[in-house]
């Protein structure tokens, strides 16, 4: 017996098979589960000293991730002296922006901790 009406005169109440109730919350919890757009963050890796043609590539990597509704986090590791070089890996990474701004949008900008710099991009909402 479940008390539907608490504050209702005289107070109702209902009998209810309680296996079925936990039945259809679970199920409806699954079918709000399966509208909801879940996200992967895909990361690319690149160097500061990148040649055009792998920039190219990773660049067409990267809007095949945000056009799938993907975020990318494009990450340069800066490895013994190119730590000297840290505005050319800054480059790098605002070229990919230009690149890619009529796909994505800038969700952090250029940053460096440590070792590494990045940004990460998400799509372009429709």
């Amino acid at each position: 017996m479940v008390l539907v009406a608490m504050n209702a005169n005289p107070k109702v109440c209902k009998i209810m098979n309680y296996g079925k109730y936990k039945f259809e919350q679970a199920k409806k919890e699954k079918e709000a589960r399966k509208k909801s757009k879940a996200f992967e963050l895909k990361e690319i890796r690149i160097t500061p000293n990148i040649d055009t043609h792998d920039f190219e590539f990773k660049k067409k990597n990267a809007s095949k991730f945000l056009a799938d509704g993907n975020k990318v986090k494009i990450n340069v590791r800066f490895r013994g002296r190119e730590m000297n070089y840290v505005k050319l890996g800054e480059n790098v990474l605002n070229n990919f922006i230009n690149d890619l701004e009529e796909v994505s949008t800038v969700e952090k900008k250029p940053s460096l901790e440590g070792r590494n710099m990045f940004i990460i991009l998400a799509p372009k909402k429709s």
